[in-house]
Order: C-alpha cells, then structure tokens, then sequence
C-alpha cells in the first residue's frame, strides 16, 4: 500500500477513535471518519494480545491486502481504521476477505 494511503500519526488514530462512526464482526471492528482529502486512508491496530510480532505482523499483511484491493471501489475521503480481534489469525484468507467486505458494505463506502 502507497505511503500517502497510510494513517500514521497518532492524532489522526485518535481522531478516527473519537470521531469516527463503528461498525463490529466478532473478529473485526472498522472505524470510519470522513477526512479532508480526495483519496483514502488506511489504519491497522494491532494488540499485543493479538499474540507475537510474527502473528501481529501477519494479520497486518493479510488485512493490508485486502484493502488494497478494496481500495478502488471504495468513495474516497474517508479514514479507515482496522482493529483485528482474538481468532482473526485462525481464519482462513477468503473468510477474513469476507468478513472485510461485509464490513465495508455496512459502511455504504461501495
């Protein structure tokens, strides 16, 4: 995923947190907050209770991908935040792109 399509710093976290609308699965929560420019932007948040740096690194990967190829159909103009839950790791690929998905039409982004 392109750096510009990145949440990086902590107020914009925070921000998404505060401000944004949730939407839950049992083994996802996808926060939205509209922000100010004209194309995306993408967070992952991931716990230490997720398990170790190679579990937590691995859901990043996987729920990166699927983002990045949701990214096209999505409206833009919107910060996206991630938060993966116990059990996301045991599931198999096309479940969790699933489970994104379901998430994302609930946000009427597509």
């Amino acid at each position: 995923m392109k750096r510009a399509l990145r949440l990086r710093r902590p107020a914009d976290f925070s921000r998404v947190r505060r401000k944004g609308r949730v939407y839950r699965h049992r083994l996802l929560l996808l926060r939205l907050c509209e922000n100010s420019l004209t194309h995306n932007r993408y967070g992952i948040v991931t716990s230490r209770r997720l398990g170790l740096a190679v579990e937590r690194n691995r859901i990043k990967r996987r729920l990166r991908e699927l983002l990045a190829a949701l990214h096209k159909e999505l409206r833009q103009g919107f910060d996206i935040v991630l938060l993966p839950r116990r059990g996301v790791l045991l599931q198999p690929f096309p479940e969790l792109q699933r489970i994104v998905r379901q998430l994302v039409l609930q946000t009427q982004l597509v």
